[in-house]
């Protein structure tokens, strides 16, 4: 069954525009859940609100939105002062500007989406807006309203499609300085920086999505299928970490070492091939010292 498109509307550029759908490029339905059951019986547990102070339970009817102004206080807002507020949608993705992708500051990427074309009618549109993009190397920076909400979103050409991410505004980020300032600036010596590029060099490689594995969630899965063939679930005991007072040289020294030993023992495996035929030449050797003899 083809996905569900989660928007449908209008990408426009200046007197441009395409029908387009958006579809969720990240998904979490694969991960492993669990539900909150009564161990007596083996039901699932449903959760009521209760009033913090009577502990009274509140029906659906008494429920309301409040926004907390000080401490144990708060101002009821109703649901039609916020539908008055609430930005209507124009199923429009307006395109204003175009940015080097580089000038995006990956800390302000949010949610991921795949753009398509919705219908044959704006495929050349959808075409000419993809590829100009491609051409330029360039972002475009539109706004598009999702849950009543307006967002930012960067487009870029991914394959045959776009690929649009929301962006998170200004007051959503925590200032760096409030974690890095603490930071000390240590003198470093030349030949640490250079032991530690060697190790880089050592791991150097290619981003390879594939090749990441959520050991969690492949335990847990594991766990699951155990319990309910009935199998006994071992549990495991946990290591003592080691003490982390260490000369940082030495460990330099001794992390480059490792990677220098494990690199020449994979090229000597790779020289070492059992042969089973002896060579022409010493097979020969036999009737010339025959022929010396005689």
């Amino acid at each position: 069954m083809a996905p569900r498109a989660y928007w449908k509307g209008s990408l426009k550029l200046s007197l441009v525009s395409c029908p387009v759908a958006l579809y969720p490029a990240s998904t979490s339905v694969e991960k492993t859940r669990f539900h909150m059951i009564n161990r007596e019986t083996g039901n699932r547990l449903k959760q009521q609100m209760v009033d913090a102070e009577t502990g009274d339970v509140v029906e659906s009817d008494q429920k309301a939105r409040g926004y907390e102004l000080k401490k144990g206080e708060y101002v009821e807002v109703e649901k039609e002062e916020l539908e008055a507020v609430q930005i209507e949608s124009n199923h429009t993705i307006d395109i204003d500007s175009f940015v080097p992708k580089d000038e995006i500051d990956k800390r302000y990427l949010n949610h991921p989406y795949y753009i398509v074309p919705d219908g044959k009618a704006g495929v050349d549109a959808f075409a000419v807006i993809r590829d100009a993009m491609k051409d330029q190397d360039r972002v475009a920076l539109a706004r598009i309203v999702l849950t009543n909400r307006e967002h930012v979103m960067a487009i870029e050409p991914l394959g045959k499609g776009l690929l649009g991410t929301t962006l998170r505004y200004p007051y959503e980020l925590r200032d760096e300085d409030d974690y890095f300032d603490g930071i000390k600036s240590p003198k470093i010596s030349k030949d640490m920086i250079e032991l530690a590029s060697h190790i880089l060099d050592t791991k150097a490689g290619h981003f390879d999505p594939k090749k990441f594995k959520d050991e969690y969630e492949n335990a847990l899965k594991a766990l699951v299928r155990r319990k309910a063939s009935g199998k006994p679930i071992k549990t495991a005991e946990r290591e003592e970490k080691p003490d982390n007072v260490i000369n940082l040289m030495d460990a330099l020294k001794a992390s480059l070492k490792g990677r220098s030993a494990a690199k020449r023992g994979r090229h000597s495996t790779a020289r070492r091939r059992p042969s089973h035929r002896r060579s022409p030449r010493k097979a020969r050797r036999p009737a010339t010292r025959q022929r010396r003899a005689s």
